[in-house]
């Protein structure tokens, strides 16, 4: 749990001011209470001493009532501006942490629990500042009982010590257990989160195969899981309470009786016996810390699978620029996990197609064409200069992508396409459309290129010509399409193909393709099998091998077709 302790601290350091004022209200309150049972004490001594009680002695009283009950106040309001601002912090840095890794979170996290372990989870350890300022400062109530007690009476100091190490005893225990038991829960929550989130990626296949009960009883089966949990933690909870709370009536006791041993003999004043009596609860206070234990242990708890998620380094950039050149792209001995030694070169300004039977490899070529993934050994240059060494601007400038499902990210449409251009111009947006031949349809929408994404009813294909466009938009000299035309109709994919081969010629089109007609059409076809380069040539040549024609089948034409 060392690194989730470690987070634990960096969430506490980054709740702003709030944890310091947090802090401050409640030592100023912890010495109110502390003070509370002198001044009181004092008042008694004088209730029973003959004459009228000085004024000035419940006036005090009543100031510290109004100092710790002011303090209180305060500290909810800081609790809660630290605990926010502590969350935002984290969320701030797992979001730009997921992002900077990358797919490979996701093939180790399920979706669903990714989102768990982002909200919910963050959310609870981001109330650690409040858990561990205040849990803290209990410790100040309890010294200062000790010392008033010691200056009140040594034997009545010895029995609240006895006390405090039992209860010590139970709240390490609870921390331990508790923390345990809250990972487990938290885990199971996940898990609901993970199987909700696959179930509604297929809702209309659920609906379709008539599924939905058997879909239900899955995803809820988690449900008996997290009641156990749930109840035992529970269980721990009550345990750990009516231990402490047996051991604070018993100390009570045993000062009061020895109290009240010393007022008999006259060693000790009725207001230094309901002094003391006052200082044991306090002292023993450390017992209310159960709930503060409880929410760090959640926290502890919480921070671990944050942890978890944290791990991997974020892909890393350089300060480089890529110098004048037609968009070379070099793959040297690169292997990565599904590929191995590919060496090859797609000369500038060339089209390419990449074609494979299923689990050949062709998604992770494309995506190390334009380091949306980094290769395990090897290396891959775009015009001779290693992608690493880009800055972020220059490769998102020269490299453009383009997905069989793309995600519209942004508040409108033309948001979506420009979306990471430093100068989002509407006439290169409106231009990346047309070439993409999506115009005509974003202008029949409600806003047209205003429209929000969400409010636009959208075909697979029309999705694809919008993440055509935004990748038109961007591909400075690396166009990287992966299946991004499997969803248009014939005469679309045409039009797109005219495109490529006329305005956009300049540019270098890595293609992957199931479809022979893309493959003829290319300058080149780079042909995997079982992650290798198996072929690379123009489709013409490699059509001779029947092992070629077979990628295709069943939709390849006639083994003799060029």
């Amino acid at each position: 749990m060392q690194s989730a302790d470690r987070l634990v601290a960096q969430t506490v350091r980054h709740g702003g001011p709030w944890p310091a004022v947090l802090a401050v209200v409640s030592i100023a309150g912890a010495l109110a209470e502390l003070a509370l049972p002198f001044s009181l004490g004092r008042a008694v001594d004088g209730l029973t001493a003959t004459g009228p009680v000085p004024g000035d002695r419940l006036a005090v009283c009543a100031a510290l009532v109004a100092v710790a009950v002011s303090c209180d106040a305060v500290g909810v309001w800081a609790a809660g501006a630290g605990g926010a601002r502590a969350s935002r912090w984290l969320r701030d840095r797992l979001v730009r942490h997921v992002l900077g890794v990358g797919p490979a979170v996701t093939r180790r996290i399920p979706e669903g629990d990714l989102v768990t372990r982002a909200g919910v989870n963050a959310e609870e350890v981001g109330r650690a500042p409040e858990t561990v300022v205040t849990g803290a400062a209990l410790l100040l109530p309890t010294a200062g009982g000790l010392v008033a007690l010691t200056l009140i009476d040594p034997w009545l100091t010895a029995a609240l010590a006895a006390g405090l190490v039992v209860i010590g005893f139970v709240l390490r225990a609870f921390l331990r257990v508790s923390t345990s038991l809250a990972g487990d829960y938290q885990q199971a929550q996940g898990d609901i989160a993970a199987r909700l989130a696959d179930a509604l990626a297929g809702a209309r296949t659920i609906a379709a195969a008539g599924t939905a009960g058997e879909e239900r009883a899955r995803v809820l089966a988690v449900l008996p899981r997290l009641r156990v949990h749930a109840m035992e933690m529970w269980r721990v909870n009550a345990r750990a309470g009516v231990q402490a709370g047996v051991v604070v009536p018993l100390l009570e006791v045993v000062v009061l009786g020895a109290g009240g041993l010393r007022l008999a003999s006259g060693d000790l004043s009725a207001g230094e016996l309901y002094s003391a009596a006052r200082y044991v609860v306090l002292g023993a206070g450390v017992g209310a810390a159960l709930g503060h234990l409880g929410g760090l242990a959640r926290a502890r708890a919480a921070a671990g699978r944050i942890c978890g998620l944290l791990a991997g380094e974020p892909r890393g950039y350089g300060d480089r620029t890529l110098p004048p050149g037609p968009g070379t792209l070099e793959l040297k001995d690169v292997s990565a996990a599904g590929l191995a030694d590919v060496d090859l070169v797609v000369p500038g300004g060339c089209a390419v197609a990449v074609v494979g039977r299923s689990g050949a490899g062709k998604s992770l070529l494309a995506a190390l064409a334009g380091r949306l993934a980094d290769p395990e050994r090897g290396a891959v240059l775009l015009d001779g200069v290693p992608m690493p060494a880009l800055s972020r601007e220059a490769l998102r400038g020269a490299v453009g992508y383009a997905f069989e499902r793309p995600v519209l990210a942004g508040d409108t449409i033309a948001d979506a396409i420009g979306l990471g251009l430093r100068d989002r111009d509407p006439r290169t947006v409106r231009a990346s459309a047309r070439a993409a031949c999506a115009d005509a349809f974003v202008l029949r929408l409600p806003l047209g290129y205003d429209t929000a994404p969400g409010d636009a009813p959208m075909s697979g294909g029309e999705r694809q010509r919008l993440g055509l466009a935004r990748a038109f938009a961007h591909g400075g000299r690396l166009l990287v399409l992966d299946d991004a035309t499997s969803s248009l109709d014939t005469v679309t994919e045409r039009q797109v193909s005219e495109v490529l081969s006329g305005r956009l010629r300049n540019r270098t089109r890595l293609v992957v393709t199931h479809r022979v007609a893309t493959a003829a059409a290319a300058d080149r076809v780079i042909w995997l099998e079982d992650g290798r380069v198996r072929g690379y040539d123009r489709h013409r040549a490699l059509w001779a091998d029947p092992a070629y024609r077979a990628v295709f089948q069943p939709d390849a034409p006639p083994a003799d077709s060029p």
